[in-house]
Parts: structure tokens; sequence; C-alpha cells
């Protein structure tokens, strides 16, 4: 993947490279946490603190990594996380990631804030599995438009981030004075949708700057409540997966209003600075739910055995960011394949070598906590 061709196998060397190829705007945007990015640190600390115990003599000849999640079966056990504005990373954005994911067969989960409408990723995606990520617009008709467009596009679950009423303090990117949105890299859905177009006195393709003013009032909910998701339920058939859930008691009100399933999330530490890793908080919230919704898992996973301690501990599921988007920024879709196929092969001896030859294996009698 770099220059000389060498293969690139460890994270920190992934985000060196990519720091090298990146502007250091982009880059810092896409490595940056919020605040004194205290949370963006315990993210990666929280998996030292729980250990492997191997269980041996078991045949591991053969290994099953594959997954079942909302009456479907996924050949990986991991989903790439919706990351917005990859257009800043390269020029091809989300559509390398889609041709990627479509090689290695890893279901992707695509952002509102794209930089290529999700129509034209789903094109690239073919039968490859998709969720798309929502980010719930104060403009409710706007909101419903783009579920009503997902569904219609063959995405299989609506994930509804609910951990960004508003947008994080940023400290590195104000200081760098850079904002994506602004720069036009996460538009595509909004200027592509008739609702959003409708509330326009001029269309994006005459007056961009003006679009993208009337896009950043209306990118944000800060009223959203858990009693409007009966709204997206009225807009379509499919999953409704929540994204942000930290809290117990949040994990009980998904339950409780329906949800057909939770991603505990903490952003990837780019909203609030100093709250619980997100692996601090998956036990806590698997035991409140209790087996009753899959209980998804996001922010700070980088090896193996993050993939093996999460699943160990309850995770139906977990999800793959900065990784992938490092390797979309160093060699385009080259680049994420390559990624994605290293992180599988460590998935895949991370499990053998833990004494398990399929995935549905794992449980807590794996794991301890130091």
């Amino acid at each position: 993947m770099p220059n000389n061709n060498k293969p690139i196998y460890h994270y920190s060397d992934l985000e060196k490279h990519a720091k090298g190829t990146l502007s250091h705007e982009v880059f810092t945007y896409i490595q940056s946490g919020s605040g004194n990015e205290e949370t963006l640190k315990d993210n990666e600390q929280a998996f030292k603190k729980w250990k492997i115990k191997p269980q041996f003599l078991n045949d591991v000849s053969e290994r099953n990594l594959s997954i079942s999640l909302l009456d479907e079966t996924y050949k990986t056990p991991f989903l790439l996380a919706p990351v917005g504005h990859l257009g800043a990373a390269h020029p091809d954005g989300e559509l390398a990631v889609a041709r990627a994911a479509k090689e290695k067969q890893v279901p992707y989960i695509v952002s509102t804030v794209s930089t290529f409408s999700l129509e034209e990723i789903a094109d690239e995606l073919g039968d490859t599995p998709r969720w798309f990520q929502l980010y719930w617009s104060s403009d409710q008709e706007l909101t419903a438009s783009l579920v009503k467009r997902a569904e219609k596009a063959g995405y299989s679950a609506i994930v509804v981030t609910i951990d960004t009423p508003i947008l994080g303090y940023r400290e590195a990117d104000l200081t760098n004075q850079y904002f994506p949105l602004r720069a036009g890299y996460g538009s595509a859905n909004y200027f592509a949708d008739p609702v959003f177009r409708s509330r326009l006195k001029e269309s994006p393709e005459v007056n961009k700057a003006s679009a993208i003013e009337e896009l950043l009032k209306i990118v944000f909910h800060p009223k959203l409540s858990w009693k409007d998701l009966a709204f997206i339920r009225k807009h379509t058939k499919l999953p409704i997966i929540l994204k942000g859930v930290l809290h117990p008691n949040d994990a009980i009100q998904a339950v409780d209003y329906g949800a057909d399933g939770i991603i505990v999330s903490n952003h990837g530490g780019r909203q609030l600075d100093g709250v619980l890793s997100s692996l601090d908080a998956l036990p806590n919230i698997v035991q409140e739910v209790s087996g009753k919704i899959p209980v998804l898992f996001d922010s700070g996973i980088r090896r193996g055995p993050d993939v093996i301690k999460a699943y160990a501990l309850g995770a139906d599921a977990v999800l793959l960011g900065r990784p992938y988007v490092y390797g979309l920024a160093i060699n385009g879709q080259a680049g994420v394949e390559e990624v994605l196929e290293h992180f599988l092969n460590d998935v895949d001896v991370s499990l053998a070598t833990a004494g398990k030859s399929r995935i549905s294996e794992l449980d807590s009698s794996l794991v301890v906590k130091v």
C-alpha cells in the first residue's frame, strides 16, 4: 500500500502513512476526538483492561467467522462503521469503500453525510449488505425522504445516530478551522433529495454556497426525543437501530420504544469528551437488554483480539471505523481492501489461538478484567 509496496499491518503505521498522504486539516479531522481527547484515548485503552483466557486442545482446523444479525447471516464478524465526508480522504470516497466492501463481502453502513449519494453507493455495492445511517434532520419531511430513498435503494436497516443533537466541541477542527460539511464533502444525499431541493431558492448547481448554508441549518435535530421514533416507523418497514447508546437506561428505553437493535458507541470519542469508553459501557448494557434486541459495538476496534473481547463481553456484532478510512486515504479501494483482508486474517488467527472455531462460541468465560 505505501510507496515501497510493503503491506501495512500495524494500526499506528496505517495512521502514520495516512498522515503523510493527507493535508494536515483532513488528517486531523479523521484522527482527532472532541475536547482534550480523553475518551478517544480511553476507547483503545479499555481493551487493555480485559485479558483473554484461551482454552486449548479444541479442534480449530476450520473456523467460521459468520454472524447472524436481524435474521440475516453475514460472512464477516464486523461491519464498516458509518464515516462521513470520505471524499475528503480520497476522491473516490464512499464509492471506493463500497467497491472494497463488495470485493470482501463486508456489510457497509453508509453515512448520511457522504460525498456521493446513497443511490450511487448502492450501485457500487451490488448485492453486498448495506445499512443506512441517518442524521435525523430538523426538517421532518427531509428525514422521511432520506429513509424512503434508502429503503428503495436496497438498504436493509436504518441506523439512527442519537448522540449528535449538535456537533461536539472538537478543538482540533476549531483550531484548524476545518469543517468538511461546509466544504461540501457531505452534501450529496441532500443535494440529490427532492425535499431538500424544494427548500432552496436556487439549485445547488447554481448556488452551492447558499445550499450548504441551508443544509447547515437543518442537518441536526436537537429537539429529537424518544417519542419521535414513531415517525420513522410510519415511513419504513426496515429495522431501526439506535447508534450512540452508553447509558443502561437508554438501552432499556430503546427496547421499550421498539428499536430493533442498538449500537454501543461514543462516536469514536468525537462528541462529548470525558464519557466512558464504549467497551466499559458494553457489559452493563448487554445485561440490561438481556437478549431482547441485538447489541452492536463501535469505537476503539483496531485488531483481531479487540473483536474477540467485544464478542466475549456480549456484543452481537462490531463496527470497524478509522482503520479502513486510513486505508482509503493511502490507496483508495485497494487500500481499503488491504485493511479488510489483514483485519479478517487477524480476527481468524485470534479466534483460533483463543481456542475457538466459531465467533458464536465466544462468551464471558473467555475474558477477565485486570
